[in-house]
């Protein structure tokens, strides 16, 4: 009986959704947690953009650099380790070698075919040392590119999520007009935004999306009573 050819999805660009998520959460958040604590304050929309827009550079220059960082870290974190486990199975060989085999004992093989498995693999010293990184530490390499890729997509995400809750105060005469269109956008934007990110991150996107929505109306309105209160 023919059978439907079985086709596996998975998603497989996680680093890329994680920057992203970074970038625009943080974007959507903090520039309407700003532009919602001066409403309280001021009344004058020209003092809020401006601030606003300084945030977002200020910002996606910082998220930027934190995420090459991060970035440049795991790599180099990588690259240490990998030299650690060469430097081992030339020294400490019989130790690794009892690594290997319990990592096969782990998944329920026999101890015939654990020590053949184990011998095919510690034939060879990268092989071994692959081994070691991927099932020992858990550690892929990392895309040599990845420090740079990883900084501009979180601070072009911060920058595209940051326009979205100042994008009202340049149509709006007063503050309190500008605010409330900034809300209506940004909590609706948060609401899409959680609603993607759960799609590729959880199997839960509704949950995420309100969960997004509840942490950005919070920030905000947290900012914008206190700015009242102080005022």
């Amino acid at each position: 009986m023919p059978q439907t050819p079985h086709i596996e999805k998975h998603f497989t660009s996680s680093e890329i959704v994680r920057d992203i998520v970074i970038g625009m959460s943080d974007g959507l958040t903090v520039p309407f947690a700003l532009a919602a604590g001066l409403s309280g304050a001021v009344d004058a929309t020209g003092i809020i953009i401006t601030a606003g827009l300084a945030e977002v550079a200020a910002g996606s220059i910082a998220m930027g650099l934190g995420g090459y960082l991060a970035a440049k870290t795991d790599a180099e974190h990588f690259v240490s380790e990998r030299h650690r486990e060469e430097v081992e199975i030339k020294e400490l060989p019989e130790h690794e070698i009892a690594e290997v085999a319990d990592v096969f004992r782990a998944y329920g093989l026999n101890e015939e075919m654990t020590m053949a498995v184990t011998k095919a693999i510690c034939a060879d010293d990268k092989r071994w040392v692959d081994f070691m990184m991927r099932f020992e530490l858990g550690l892929d390499e990392p895309d040599p590119k990845r420090a740079a890729q990883s900084a501009v997509t979180i601070a072009i995400s911060y920058i595209a999520g940051g326009m979205v809750p100042l994008a009202p105060y340049f149509f709006s005469k007063s503050a309190q007009d500008g605010l409330i269109g900034s809300v209506i956008v940004t909590l609706l934007a948060l609401f899409i935004f959680g609603y993607i990110k759960g799609r590729f991150t959880t199997t839960h996107p509704f949950r995420s999306a309100w969960q997004t929505v509840i942490v950005g109306g919070l920030a905000a309105t947290a900012a914008y009573l206190i700015a009242k209160w102080i005022g």
